[in-house]
């Protein structure tokens, strides 16, 4: 699954700059999770960095976009180019 950010987010900043594929950014009034490029951290930490910082608990698995860690993987290797190990 990908991440959503809900609309208990209070903008505080914290989560976009520690998503390691740039997938969270600024939308109109909360911050928003580009679920093309959300691996949930898989491949780079063994949890989904968002998550730990958030100090409002508003960033659940989308019901909406269900994954396996196997799509999640891939997504993340070919954004990064990387092979996982």
């Amino acid at each position: 699954m990908a991440l959503i950010i809900t609309d208990d987010c209070i903008n505080c900043d914290v989560c976009e700059p520690e998503c390691p594929n740039e997938a969270i950014f600024a939308g109109e009034e909360i911050y928003v999770i580009d679920p093309n490029k959300c691996t949930e951290c898989v491949g780079h930490y063994d949890e989904p960095q968002c998550q730990q910082v958030c100090p409002v608990d508003c960033i659940p698995l989308d019901p909406d976009r269900v994954e396996s860690r196997e799509v999640l993987m891939a997504r993340y290797e070919s954004l990064t180019g990387k092979k996982a190990s």
